[in-house]
């Protein structure tokens, strides 16, 4: 028995892709909603899914209380802007008639400005698929899955919807910017300026060059330039909130 999680709020344009995406390989879909305003809840309802509300704790609580409600034995993650692809719904399928492992990774390839990337982005390796009670996930964004065991690779991607457009695009980066850089202060860590000149043409060259991004034309390029932009906001907002708590205690 297959279960597929899937996180959700206001997904009305989405959801119904990635529900059909699973339909002949899930024995059941659970989604949880954080509380959408739009036509999601209805969407998935129709579609058979089971739909769950928790109030917006964050990235990773929600999928580790989405595990809890999941009653088959294995569980498929997808997010409510991906879709599983026939060869990886192919590999599942096979795979689960008789595992070789308690875990899997599966590819990611985003669908970018019009096309999917081939090289930037491209495979973006992430657990997706394993035995209940074997994961938990951690992190404020791009949750991390945690895990100790054997764990193997299926063939087939998960398709990604990410952007609707550039605006949105940076209006996200600017937002998940913050949310790691509120993430990095909890742990203690400090700001350096090293981090903020270097570690942004860094994540530009890896992008670019190493995954080799310049062979997807302009959409590699802007995708590299928005790593180094998202990387330089990090560590810039980093400088803001220490520098915002130096002038508080200053006051007091």
């Amino acid at each position: 028995m297959l279960s597929v999680l899937i996180r959700t709020k206001n997904e009305e344009e989405n959801i119904a892709r990635a529900i059909k995406s699973v339909l002949d390989i899930a024995d059941e879909v659970v989604v949880v909603d954080s509380g959408s305003t739009d036509r999601t809840v209805q969407i998935a309802k129709s579609l058979g899914a089971k739909v769950f509300f928790k109030e917006w704790e964050g990235y990773s609580q929600q999928l580790n209380y989405g595990l809890t409600l999941c009653q088959g034995p294995w569980i498929l993650v997808l997010d409510a802007d991906e879709e599983v692809s026939a060869e990886l719904r192919d590999s599942i399928r096979k795979e689960l008639k008789k595992p070789r492992y308690d875990a899997y990774y599966i590819s990611r390839r985003t669908f970018y400005l019009g096309a999917f990337l081939k090289h930037a982005w491209y495979p973006e390796w992430r657990l997706r698929l394993f035995k209940k009670g074997t994961v938990k996930f951690e992190g404020a964004l791009h949750e991390r899955a945690i895990f100790n065991g054997r764990a193997g690779k299926l063939k087939g991607d998960i398709f990604h919807y990410s952007f609707k457009d550039l605006r949105y695009q940076y209006i996200k980066t600017l937002e998940y910017a913050r949310i790691v850089a509120q993430e990095l202060r909890k742990k203690g860590r400090k700001f350096r300026l090293y981090n903020l000149l270097l570690n942004p043409v860094w994540a530009f060259i890896k992008v670019y060059f190493l995954q080799l991004g310049f062979l997807d034309g302009i959409r590699g390029l802007s995708v590299a330039f928005s790593a180094l932009v998202y990387v330089f906001l990090k560590y810039l907002f980093l400088w803001e909130m220490e520098h915002v708590e130096r002038k508080d205690e200053g006051r007091t």
